[in-house]
């Protein structure tokens, strides 16, 4: 099965567009204010943004970007103005990630995970 898309509610989808694209994903659709959709990679995978009235406190889906060359385009997005939560650091599962949230706080992580995203040494045989 291959993941097509995943959308997040967004209150605000003119906001949030710029602040996506600087991240390097490719608008491919915006027809009225309350919907956008990017273009994540060369696999045709897709981001979309929904409008909503509010988004409640709890619980959110967690967006991972996997970037080979993360600490330079980590570099690129600071030097942007993005703010982060926390830089890369490597992790005990053994990625290294960086933290960050869009306009609307949903949480964004972007890392490089090699060979251990899919075949981490405590895989399932």
């Amino acid at each position: 099965m291959k993941l097509n898309q995943v959308t997040i509610p967004v209150k605000d989808v003119i906001k949030s567009i710029p602040f996506y694209q600087a991240l390097g994903l490719k608008l491919i659709v915006h027809t009225h204010d309350r919907y956008a959709r990017f273009e994540c990679s060369p696999n045709g995978s897709t981001l979309s943004l929904h409008k909503v009235d509010s988004i409640e406190n709890g619980e959110r889906a967690i967006i991972y970007f996997e970037r080979e060359d993360l600490d330079e385009y980590v570099n690129d997005l600071v030097n942007k103005g993005i703010v982060f939560d926390h830089l890369p650091k490597d992790q005990r599962w053994l990625w290294r990630e960086a933290k960050l949230y869009d306009p609307d706080g949903n949480p964004i992580i972007i890392y490089h995970a090699g060979e251990n995203r899919i075949n981490p040494p405590w895989r399932i045989k």
